[in-house]
């Protein structure tokens, strides 16, 4: 049963629902709230339907008796060439994709579902689809305000190479197994129509689910993990977190919180992955410990490679998707962009009663950009690369940092 929390003026704001907080109301929840108990906390929440109602996605992608408007989907991306996830096979704990066109996606889901849920092609997941990319015109929805302090695809957008916002569709028992989002970074998913179950975990607790190997678990529900010879600490481990998520509602996963989710009935959802300034840290330390991994398993090749250690970035970078010349050109972009709001003087705002960010929060991002930039420099292996590549060189870059900070620290806060 719902339990109500402590509300201002009388008013609701969240309740408890699936043991993480339940947020009914856009007019009442501001997103220095959401900075402060959820960012900053790391701790996942929940939004009503009432967050999504107004987005296109929640009109045109869903029929009368909600369910997928597939004659909308294929008037309007039929042709779109679509990753595709068999859920049913296994490859290094994923599932193997292949890219066929949504026409063919949606035939195939049609089939499925009037069989029953049977078909001799498995189960087929519709996953990591880069909708808005592909179709920037398309008004699917608009990003909530919560979850607009973005670095990842503010950076990526910057480059035109790449972007963290994807599609997924899928149905009845298709699923994802056990992880954590790329770069540790926080996620947000909103169910367009649907039902999913998300087995969320607490950073930390995912090293008692291990096996004898050190490896994780692809499936967290397998009956496999009660062997204490395979899985010694199983038992140590706190049961998940089980959420249900109706259409309409947004999860917020928080950095590093492993999890495993499944399509209850038939779903599409639209997903981010992004940092900011409450969480470049943890993308930072998730970073070193993926270089340490790499650099462990070449490690008998250190004194006869030449480059070796160049060649460790390389191989990061092919499993991680960036290097540490990378995420100081990450750095770097994120800072230039904070730079500007103050050095424009913009203001802080009020938008519909709740305050957006500005000079605040650009004050907030650049401590938080300084922080992590002096950590990469003083580190050894961001030491080894090569200096004449940065532009600027990260020193002179933190002591601008530092000159633009120091002066407005005292006066304007964000926290």
């Amino acid at each position: 049963m719902d339990e109500k929390l402590p509300h201002r003026s009388d008013v609701v704001i969240y309740k408890v629902r699936n043991h993480i907080d339940f947020i009914e109301d856009p007019e009442t929840f501001s997103y220095h709230e959401f900075f402060h108990k959820y960012m900053i906390g790391n701790v996942p929440c929940l939004f009503s339907s009432k967050f999504t109602g107004s987005w296109g996605s929640r009109r045109f992608w869903v029929t009368a008796d909600n369910q997928p408007n597939w004659d909308h989907l294929l008037q309007n991306f039929g042709d779109a060439a679509v990753p595709v996830a068999k859920c049913d096979l296994k490859e290094y704990n994923a599932n193997p994709k292949e890219q066929i066109p949504l026409r063919e996606y949606i035939e195939y889901w049609r089939e499925h579902r009037e069989n029953a849920y049977q078909s001799a092609k498995g189960c087929l997941y519709l996953k990591d689809w880069h909708m808005q990319r592909e179709y920037p015109d398309y008004e699917a929805y608009k990003t909530p305000e919560y979850f607009s302090s973005d670095w990842l695809n503010e950076y990526w957008d910057a480059i035109a190479v790449d972007d963290y916002r994807f599609v997924y569709m899928g149905p009845a028992g298709s699923w994802t197994p056990f992880h954590a989002d790329v770069f540790r970074s926080y996620s947000w998913s909103a169910n367009i129509c649907g039902r999913k179950k998300w087995l969320l975990f607490p950073p930390g607790s995912e090293g008692n689910l291990r096996d004898c190997h050190g490896n994780l678990p692809y499936d967290v529900t397998s009956p496999t993990l009660q062997d204490p010879k395979l899985y010694p600490n199983y038992q140590k481990c706190c049961p998940p977190i089980e959420v249900t998520q109706e259409a309409g509602e947004i999860i917020f996963v928080p950095s590093g919180w492993h999890h495993q989710v499944y399509n209850v009935i038939d779903t599409i959802s639209i997903n981010h992955n992004w940092v900011n300034g409450c969480n470049v840290a943890v993308m930072w330390r998730f970073l070193q410990k993926e270089l340490t991994a790499v650099q462990r398993e070449i490690a008998e090749w250190k004194d006869a490679m030449d480059g070796w250690d160049q060649h460790c970035q390389v191989i990061m970078k092919s499993c991680t998707g960036i290097d540490y010349t990378e995420f100081y050109t990450f750095l770097k972009t994120i800072a230039r962009r904070r730079l500007e709001v103050l050095e424009t003087n913009g203001a802080d705002l009020p938008a519909e009663g709740r305050m957006a960010p500005g000079p605040r929060h650009a004050l907030f991002d650049l401590e938080k950009v300084a922080d992590v930039l002096s950590a990469l420099i003083d580190d050894v292996d961001f030491q080894k690369l090569d200096a004449e590549t940065f532009d600027p060189p990260p020193e002179q870059l933190l002591q601008r940092l530092q000159r633009a900070i120091e002066p407005k620290s005292c006066a304007v806060r964000w926290v």
